[in-house]
């Protein structure tokens, strides 16, 4: 007890929206550094807006960031963001009514008891079923998902940290291996003109070793807690935790129940097909969730005015969520205005000419991987960074799929350990930034090390057409 209360009386990281708003302060001193930069833009044979690579050139700002526009960009982040804060606003207090009804309490009850014993069987279960959301491209649609997560850590003996890991850790795995992710891979190769979703076998190899890796890092970690709680990164909450007297849950499984989750498991399904098959965003996505909340209330006969009133109790509990969405939109918000994110991209070019290609490969992951930090949207990078690389390939005969795989890789991996994004997330589990980053270091050094290695093999082997 001593050691967790040393640990409290030490450094704490500073809450989510201090860090956001010290990032937006960053960007502001890079504008007064970095001179302002454009390419032109036009629209390729698919209809996307990219970037002409042989347009580039120095301007004079006209709308330099200036004392208010500090502040501003905050207002204009939220309107931005909207559609995200909208989507976890709805899908949370629709959930919501399914965990005050007690169908939630009751599956997770049905799984300790078929489990008992095997609790770490039951964390490589809901691992994999992140990992499935993240090959979907989900992103922000998992999000409402991650306080469940916490939930069933809490449920199977573990602390708040292990089910934050399955969800984030899951996620990125998922997301990063590109096989189905129209947000990277898709716009990536439709930018380069390679057919959409080739080279999935390779991707595929990536996905398991990505995988295990992660699996690895979540073992390690839940074994190291249940043999010493005084381990966990966040020992203080686990420890009391632990020595409470948790009683039996009382919550049966009935047909109400059962029904009210096979909705929700409708739901999943449905958001899953429509992503993948009809081109959903977060206004069909909200949409479901509304329908789903109607479906529930009907279900467990809440009536309209109770229903409401639960619906906001639970669209309340990510508004910390929410906001952070907001505040990371501000810093795009920033970077526009300061017109910096051409310059940077263009420097970046100029730095690859006559390079050799195992070194243009490497600069060009790295690069990737930094950006990263202040652009977060991958379609977003895509659209800027693709038109560059594609000329590039070709001069230094650099096979196109592999730029993608780049890109991809590096864009992927760090969603989850940049603040930009990952702030967000930690807030949905009510993990703080330092825990997270002390919990997950080595588990991304890994998938770093290993991403660049896939990259160097699929270089080697020639992977995929021109």
């Amino acid at each position: 007890m001593n050691q967790t209360g040393k640990k409290q009386q030490g450094f704490r990281m500073p809450h989510v929206f201090i860090i956001l708003l010290f990032i937006m302060l960053f960007v502001v001193v890079l504008s007064y550094i970095v001179p302002s930069g454009s390419y032109q833009r036009l629209q390729d044979a698919s209809g996307i807006t990219v970037i002409d690579p042989n347009t580039f050139q120095y301007v004079e700002n006209e709308t330099p960031i200036g004392f208010m526009d500090y502040f501003e960009a905050i207002y204009t982040g939220f309107v931005n963001g909207a559609t995200i804060m909208g989507t976890l606003f709805i899908s949370s207090g629709a959930i919501y009514l399914l965990e005050v009804s007690g169908a939630f309490g009751a599956g997770i009850n049905l799984i300790l008891k078929k489990t008992r014993g095997k609790e770490f069987s039951v964390v490589c279960i809901f691992y994999t079923i992140f990992v499935v959301f993240g090959v979907l491209g989900y992103g922000e649609a998992a999000y409402p998902f991650y306080p469940l997560a916490v939930t069933i850590g809490f449920a199977l003996g573990y602390d708040r940290m292990v089910g934050t890991a399955f969800a984030i850790v899951g996620s990125t795995v998922g997301f990063t291996s590109g096989l189905m992710n129209t947000f990277t891979t898709g716009v990536a190769q439709q930018i380069v003109g390679l057919p959409l979703f080739s080279g999935i076998g390779f991707r595929a190899v990536g996905l398991a070793v990505f995988y295990i890796i992660g699996l690895i890092g979540l073992y390690a970690y839940c074994r190291k807690i249940k043999k010493d709680p005084s381990a966990s990164l966040l020992s203080q909450e686990y420890i009391s935790q632990s020595q409470e007297d948790h009683a039996e849950q009382t919550e049966e499984m009935n047909a109400r129940r059962a029904l009210g989750l096979l909705v929700f498991l409708g739901v999943v399904v449905a958001q899953g097909i429509g992503c993948i098959r009809f081109g959903w965003s977060f206004p069909q996505i909200a949409g479901i969730y509304v329908i789903m909340a109607f479906l529930l209330a009907a279900i467990f006969r809440i009536a309209p005015s109770p229903a409401c009133q639960l619906f906001c109790t639970g669209a309340v509990r990510v508004f910390s969520a929410a906001f952070a969405v907001g505040l990371a939109q501000s810093v795009v918000v920033l970077m526009n205005q300061a017109c910096i994110i051409d310059t940077i991209v263009h420097a970046m070019s100029q730095l690859l000419e006559h390079r050799s290609a195992i070194l243009a490969i490497f600069v060009i992951f790295v690069f990737v991987t930094l950006f990263n930090f202040l652009v977060v949207s991958g379609s977003g990078k895509a659209v800027i960074i693709m038109p560059i690389l594609h000329p590039l390939g070709k001069i230094l005969n650099i096979n196109q799929q592999v730029l993608v795989l780049t890109y991809q890789y590096g864009d992927g991996i760090t969603n989850s350990f940049w603040p930009g994004s990952s702030l967000v997330q930690l807030s949905m589990c009510g993990v703080d930034y330092g825990s997270w980053i002390r919990f997950c270091w080595k588990i991304y050094l890994g998938f770093i090390a290993s991403a660049f290695a896939l990259i160097i093999i699929a270089y080697g082997i020639g992977y995929g057409p021109f």
